[in-house]
């Protein structure tokens, strides 16, 4: 097709194929889009002369879409979801985005922070969606700086410019081990003893890796990891099941009552790291959006 030809191609012949798509007969398809039957396949038609492809396979019973109309269906939808945000973002008081929150927040906090926030602002706004974009500290970063995210909360972000970060708690890193474990009934540990033991790591990239990397630079106190994971609760479940101990900060380390998995101060050195709400400079929220990051204040 010629680039002047696309403007032959209408919308409706386009709502028309994604109807199709949904529907296994044209005759279903074209009373979702309140249209007869023959104005329906008329439409279709007009659409694959349009493209000069056939764009399904037709019988009696059910309509089959080809290898390239698969192809079609499949980028046509990225093009309808670019727009749909596009049109969202143009009309900046629509109901949609109004009634809409993105956060991106690294999962530990998610788990053992946002949970209760989102709890009490659900109750005060049950009409308001909720969309949490759980990422690791570098993603979390990227979705609020892109825009993708309304705002974040994150443990790093302080020094990038095109950000604001309002600091909301400092923590420290613990040590996570069985009940069973011999570190278990210390009160509190260096670091320099944890090298006898098995241990497992986050990988390098990691925000968590890079604070602790930094933190303990040059000092060759870090033990060598034997295993490695993504995230922090799957680091807490190799732990349970005995295999070794963990560094974990502590909003995400178990609490007294864990049956099987304690956690233990971590000294020379201590070692935090701070979480706070992240949102691009100068971004105004949405009223929904400004109301649930009040509330993490």
């Amino acid at each position: 097709m010629k680039p002047t030809d696309f403007a032959a191609i209408d919308l409706n012949e386009l709502a028309a194929f994604r109807a199709a798509v949904r529907f296994p007969t044209f005759t279903q398809a074209a009373q979702h889009i309140h249209l007869s039957q023959p104005a329906f396949s008329r439409r279709i038609d007009k659409l694959e002369q349009g493209l000069g492809v056939q764009l399904f396979q037709r019988s009696t019973r059910r309509i089959t879409l080809t290898a390239v109309g698969k192809e079609f269906e499949r980028r046509l939808e990225e093009v309808f979801s670019s727009l749909e945000a596009t049109v969202l973002h143009v009309r900046g008081a629509a109901a949609a985005v109004q009634n809409t929150i993105a956060i991106a927040c690294v999962p530990s906090v998610v788990n053992y922070f946002l949970t209760k926030i989102i709890l009490a602002f659900h109750k005060k706004h049950p009409n308001v969606r909720i969309r949490i974009l759980d990422d690791n500290a570098e993603g979390v970063l990227r979705l609020v700086a892109e825009g993708t995210a309304d705002f974040g909360l994150n443990f790093i972000g302080v020094q990038q410019p095109d950000l604001e970060f309002a600091p909301l708690l400092e923590e420290e890193f613990v040590l996570a081990c069985r009940r069973d474990h011999p570190l278990a009934k210390r009160q509190k540990i260096r670091w320099s003893e944890l090298s006898g033991y098995t241990y497992i790591s986050v990988g390098k990239n990691s925000g968590n890796r890079l604070i602790l990397d930094q933190a303990i630079a040059g000092s060759q106190q870090l033990p060598e990891s034997m295993f490695e994971t993504q995230h922090v609760t799957t680091m807490l479940g190799l732990v349970e099941a005995g295999i070794g101990i963990a560094v974990v900060p502590s909003i995400a380390a178990p609490k007294k009552h864990h049956p099987l998995v304690v956690s233990v101060a971590l000294h020379d050195p201590v070692i935090r790291r701070k979480i706070g709400l992240i949102k691009k400079k100068g971004r105004v929220l949405q009223p929904a959006a400004q109301r649930f990051y009040d509330l993490c204040l």
